[in-house]
Formats: C-alpha cells, structure tokens, sequence
C-alpha cells in the first residue's frame, strides 16, 4: 500500500477553504487506495483523515502522546510516541512525498524534515519555502506520485 504524508495546522476550522482542501485530498487518496499518514490531531490533520476514511481508505496517525486520547475520530491506526513535536520526523519519513497544507511552525519543521530526507513537498497555502512546489487544487498531487 502506498502512503501519504498529509503535515497542516491543527488550528484551522471546518469551515475553511484549508479544512476543505485537505478534505477533498483526502477523499481523492482514499478513492485511489492510498493510506495517509498525520499527526492525528484535529485541524487539516481531521479533515484528510475523514475524507480517506469516507472512500473507505487506511489513517495513521502519528500521536504526540503515549495515550493518543487527542487523536481525531478518523484515525485507524494510532502510534502513540510520548515525543510531542518530536514525532514530526517519523510523519514525514513515512510518506512516499509530503503535502503541507497551511501550518505553523509544527508544520514548518515538518517541511524542513521533508526536504532533509530528499522528499518531494506540496504546498497548499504553507510556508513560501525553498523547495515546496506549491499546488492549488488537491487534484494537482497526482502529477508527482
């Protein structure tokens, strides 16, 4: 099974264009019988977990905690680390390539990662960072996997 790592903001609402991008994603890679790897949390990280679990698809999240209690109600399978942000190492090395989508600074180091280990990075509305190819509509992915 081919894997995804999906990196976002865990602060962005339902109702937001980023909440809907990653959403969409997510169904497109559930569709096509990709898993997606995150965070877990809520966020973009909710929103791609429940769009790959609506089209019947495979979510790992990889969680700050050793209790993954904050994990969000569409994650299939939990790794609870105990590593806090330090987790964001193993979310993007797992990934075939890596979309960003918004983000703060958890988000940043995750795309820093990403480029460290040789990963091709997406960008939806993320950081302007040398080396992420910033793409539009979810559908843009499949022209790099």
């Amino acid at each position: 099974m081919r894997v995804i790592s999906v990196i976002g903001s865990s602060t962005v609402k339902e109702n937001s264009d980023e909440y809907r991008f990653a959403y969409q994603l997510g169904k497109l890679l559930g569709k096509r019988g990709f898993a997606v790897v995150c965070g877990g949390r809520e966020g973009v990280m909710e929103a791609v977990c429940r769009g790959v679990k609506e089209e019947g698809g495979l979510t790992i999240g990889v969680m700050p905690s050793l209790t993954g209690e904050e994990a969000n109600p569409y994650v299939d399978l939990k790794i609870n680390t105990g590593l806090g942000h330090l987790r964001n190492p193993v979310v993007v090395a797992t990934g075939e390539i890596v979309v960003a989508v918004s983000g703060n600074y958890g988000t940043l180091s995750e795309i820093a990662y990403s480029l460290i280990y040789g990963k091709t990075v997406l960008g939806y509305k993320t950081h302007n960072v040398e080396g992420v190819i910033q793409i539009y509509k979810p559908e843009d992915i499949f022209r790099y996997i």
